[in-house]
């Protein structure tokens, strides 16, 4: 195969490289802007070229050595080649690049809140203990991980491969986890199923199962987690999503809380396990609670305990169709949906309630993006957005989008 000379141009959201040749573009993983390379075309689009590096003719003064012996070989870290400054820089590029597009200029407006670079990390999926190939099914046995956290990687120095878990295993480890165990995983064989407890003078009246908002769900307490964050205990299921930086989402928190004002009643949208909920309780005299995920409910009752709130098992639709009117006005609202962003119907809503304070988090800057586009035009002002770095050597973006009512 013909090899190319090609300079490097920007990089785009998912972590490549763009090029041209001929006035097509061309996408290299494991780049930077400003480098000269010799590559070779692997696969042919006809708007676009996928290419590989075959020589760096002219470094970037930015590319360091990789620390990681896995780099480039398991399907984690993508930005591992570029110093951490450089990485904010690039990642605020791409947030500030993909808001443009939406016609949104947050250029002035963005904010880096970021942590450790390495040692950060809590939550992983093992398969058959270790982590899989970027391309393939290849099991990596890895030994360490050097994004991982120290318990995580604890564990994996003193369990041999053929002693961990077969299948595909949810992990999590912290030294903030409650007791004496600091690493956690599922164990599907014990299918048992306890019911969660609930313990408090409350827990009779908010037990999953008397709540007439939803159905609660029966799960093993064998897979629960509780860990501490700014000083609040917050349970969860290790097989259910939860933040996998708790450095950085304990200053999440922080900054959720210190930039809402309080008041009567505040609604919390994609609640999941009631992290966030926990603690706008402590600002807020009732909190409403939408999740449309019953077994991260449950816990979210749990994390309630003994706090005003009122817990919906639905979607962000059909809260909006069938519960909304119901639950009066709100003082302010944070939104925290999953990839694909805010459901139309609850965009509608948002846009139309006149809530005076929303705090928008997104996991996507695309979808972030295009909700932020509607909110605006609906009055709302886009006062600051903060890029969150949960995944340093990592493209992945996540924000937080600070929205205030224009009067």
């Amino acid at each position: 195969m013909e090899t190319k000379t090609v300079k490097t141009e920007k990089m785009v959201f998912g972590g490549n490289t763009i090029a041209k040749i001929n006035s097509k573009a061309v996408f290299i993983p494991y780049t930077m802007p400003d480098e000269t390379l010799s590559i070779n075309i692997v696969q042919q689009k006809n708007d676009y070229d996928l290419a590989e590096i075959v020589k760096i003719l002219e470094p970037s003064e930015h590319r360091v050595t990789p620390p990681c012996e896995y780099y480039g070989i398991c399907g984690g870290c993508n930005m591992m080649h570029i110093d951490t400054e450089y990485q904010h820089e690039i990642r605020k590029n791409m947030l500030i690049d993909i808001f443009k597009k939406n016609n949104i200029d947050i250029s002035d407006k963005v904010e880096i809140i970021s942590g450790p670079d390495f040692g950060y990390r809590s939550r992983f999926q093992f398969r058959d203990g270790g982590l899989s190939e970027k391309s393939g099914n290849t099991i990596i046995p890895i030994k360490k991980c050097l994004c991982a956290d120290d318990s995580i990687n604890e564990y994996l120095e003193k369990t041999p491969l053929e002693q961990r878990p077969k299948g595909r295993i949810h992990f999590f480890g912290t030294s903030k986890i409650d007791g004496t165990d600091k690493v956690r995983f599922e164990t599907p064989a014990a299918q048992e199923n306890k019911s969660p407890k609930l313990k408090g003078k409350s827990a009779k009246k908010i037990k999953p199962k008397e709540n007439h908002y939803f159905a609660g769900t029966i799960l093993s307490q064998d897979n629960f987690v509780t860990v501490e964050l700014n000083g609040k205990k917050v349970s969860f299921d290790v097989r259910g999503f939860f933040q996998s930086n708790l450095n950085v989402f304990e200053k999440v928190l922080s900054l959720i809380n210190s930039t809402l004002p309080e008041g009567k009643n505040i609604l919390d949208m994609y609640a999941g396990c009631g992290s966030i909920s926990t603690f706008l309780a402590d600002k807020y005299e009732n909190v409403v609670l939408v999740e449309h995920n019953r077994d991260a409910l449950v816990f979210a009752e749990m994390n309630m305990q003994n706090k005003k709130h009122v817990s919906y098992g639905l979607s962000g639709e059909n809260w909006v169709k069938n519960c909304a009117s119901l639950c009066g006005k709100f003082d302010a609202c944070v939104v925290d949906p999953p990839r694909s962003g805010i459901e139309a119907a609850v965009a509608n809503y948002l846009c139309k309630s006149k809530i005076p304070f929303i705090r928008s988090l997104s996991c996507d800057p695309t979808t972030h993006a295009r909700d932020a586009q509607k909110l605006i035009a609906a009055g709302y002002k886009l006062e600051k957005i903060y890029l969150l770095d949960f995944y340093p050597h990592t493209s992945h973006i996540e924000s937080l989008a600070i929205f205030n009512l224009e009067i």
